[in-house]
């Protein structure tokens, strides 16, 4: 059983006279907030001429001038050097970074997001720990200098934003942020305790699993042997009058093959797992990839260029999982009357793969429904949450409640939700609801969708007969998707985080086994998905495991609400 326990971040205080106490406090203060809060939103402001530590009746100030100077030069003077003497030199030179990094972002692209409610949300969570003159001052002050600051020709830098913020003193407030330190940290503690739980259940059922003969296996690493050709159709639903394209690659089969549909993530599109729809064409899988319209990069560029007003519309988690059932129904329809897809497609076995927002849209077409009751009560999120994807959860509340919306679709045996949001859009009640079998893969670096929140304890909630849970340590929520020629906005390699391609690797080598086991009825191929395998083929710096199981105690479950942001 995991024992989750909150713990404190704190400076050291060493000095002997209570005023060497002041100075080292504000010091060590000074250095946490100014590495804390980058982690917080995409970019903190600091202030224009004076950036101003408080801490209740406590106040201490630095010039921005010295901020600048150090960042580009190098130069500590006076001022600074009462600060950075108790800061280890890692943190100095990241505070550096920090100061001067641009984001590829320009002045119509931030302050499209700015003014959505995901952006109008972000900024107020921000605005609790940057203050400026007025209160007024500090929300509407950070939005207008972000913007101005995408203006510049140097582009959206901190040392930009610090420069247009429209007053000349700006606070940060230490006792918020280090209550914002304190949950982080013990978010933070929470998601190693949970990870260590399952690298140890992982070595345990390496120890207990019956000896299989893995000696004969196939080497998943190379692709199979059938040759396949792609084409794309165009779909025109009507009766919801969306009209999308769709990938579909067809094997070179005697036989009907099962299918398998790829749900692209939020702001991607239908590219953005060509790797895996390859990888699975060679093993003889008619692959599906639609193209999501009202959450796809066209969307995001769409926003970030002024023809679009928000990220998506909270009908997208009821049109995603439309969107494949559509598609089913399509192929269905061709499949008799086409030549090109006649006798080819077996529409009785079919499997669903998503990333992120196509990882809700996988579980809800399993047959989870969406969670009202949850939505409800947990939306609109605290501002405390360090969950970000529950602002895009929350866009649910906004839906018309019916009866019911019937998302699921029969057809399907098998799922796979990588890093998916779903924590409150669908909850325990109805996770539970799912029957067939379920694959959760996670990335322990994920600040989209939080592996914790958002997979771990979802997993826990899974009642279904055969369920996974896949562990990618080191990975982040982009590691698995590649890169697209139609990317709007280009991922840092930081972002990426390290050997992406070795991530990829590990979608195929989890979907084939996975797939075959339970959408192609190949019983033979259950060798693959065990630890013991995944052991086997797990490689630095991206260490795999993988559980059939994990339990987690209702004090655990307790304190997981409080961090994750839940009511």
């Amino acid at each position: 059983m995991l024992n989750l326990k909150f713990t404190q971040p704190r400076c050291r205080r060493n000095a002997k006279s209570k005023i060497q106490n002041r100075i080292r406090w504000f010091s060590c203060a000074f250095v946490i907030t100014t590495c804390l809060i980058p982690t917080i939103l995409p970019r903190p402001v600091l202030g224009a001429e004076r950036l101003t530590l408080s801490y209740g009746l406590l106040e201490r100030s630095v010039p921005v001038k010295s901020l600048e100077d150090y960042a580009r030069t190098g130069k500590i003077d006076d001022e600074l050097a009462a600060y950075f003497q108790y800061a280890p030199k890692e943190r100095l030179e990241q505070i550096k970074q920090i100061l001067l990094t641009p984001i590829p972002l320009n002045v119509v692209q931030v302050s499209q997001f700015l003014y959505t409610p995901i952006g109008e949300r972000l900024l107020e969570n921000l605005a609790t720990v940057i203050e400026g003159e007025t209160q007024a001052t500090g929300l509407y002050g950070i939005r207008a200098a972000l913007i101005l600051a995408a203006a510049e020709p140097e582009g959206l830098t901190l040392l930009n934003v610090l420069r247009k913020f429209p007053s000349s003193r700006l606070s940060i407030n230490l006792a918020r942020a280090l209550q914002l330190a304190n949950l982080a940290q013990s978010f933070l503690n929470q998601t190693q305790q949970a990870i260590a739980l399952i690298q140890k259940e992982a070595n345990q059922e390496v120890t207990t699993a019956s000896p299989e003969n893995i000696s004969n296996t196939i080497n998943l690493l190379q692709p199979g042997s059938y040759q396949w050709q792609k084409q794309t159709i165009n779909l025109n639903d009507r009766s919801r009058s969306r009209t999308y394209p769709a990938d579909i690659y067809l094997p070179q089969a005697s036989q009907p093959r099962p299918i398998i549909v790829i749900s692209h993530g939020l702001g991607s599109d239908r590219t953005s797992f060509i790797y895996l729809a390859e990888y699975l064409a060679s093993y003889g899988f008619v692959v599906a990839v639609p193209e999501h319209p009202g959450s796809n990069a066209q969307q995001l560029q769409a926003l970030l260029s002024g023809r679009a007003a928000n990220i998506t519309s909270p009908r997208e988690f009821i049109d995603r999982p439309l969107d494949v059932r559509y598609l089913l129904d399509e192929l269905t329809r061709r499949s008799q009357s086409e030549p090109a897809f006649r006798g080819r497609l077996n529409l009785e076995q079919v499997g669903v793969i998503g990333q992120s927002f196509g990882g809700y849209t996988a579980l809800a077409l399993a047959g989870a429904p969406i969670n009202f009751s949850q939505i409800q009560q947990s939306c609109p999120p605290p501002q405390d949450t360090l969950n970000v994807s529950l602002l895009l959860q929350c866009l649910t509340a906004e839906l018309p409640l019916p009866e019911e919306y019937d998302l699921s679709d029969s057809r399907i045996k098998a799922a796979i939700a990588i890093n998916p949001i779903n924590s409150i859009v669908l909850g325990k009640d109805s996770l539970s609801q799912i029957k067939i079998p379920v694959m959760i893969i996670s990335s322990s670096n994920d600040t989209a969708a939080p592996a914790l929140p958002e997979q771990i304890q979802p997993f826990t909630w899974l009642t279904t007969a055969n369920k996974y849970l896949a562990l990618i340590s080191g990975g982040t929520h982009f590691s698995t998707i590649a890169e697209s020629p139609n990317s709007v906005i280009p991922v840092p390699e930081q972002v990426i985080g390290p050997n992406p391609a070795l991530a990829q690797r590990y979608v195929n080598f989890l979907s084939l086994p996975f797939f075959q086991s339970y959408v192609a009825n190949q019983p033979s191929y259950l060798v693959y998905l065990n630890a013991d395998y995944i052991n086997r083929i797990s490689q630095q710096p991206l260490p795999l495991s993988l559980v059939r199981s994990l339990n987690l105690n209702s004090d655990n479950t307790s304190q997981l609400q409080i961090v994750s942001g839940k009511k």
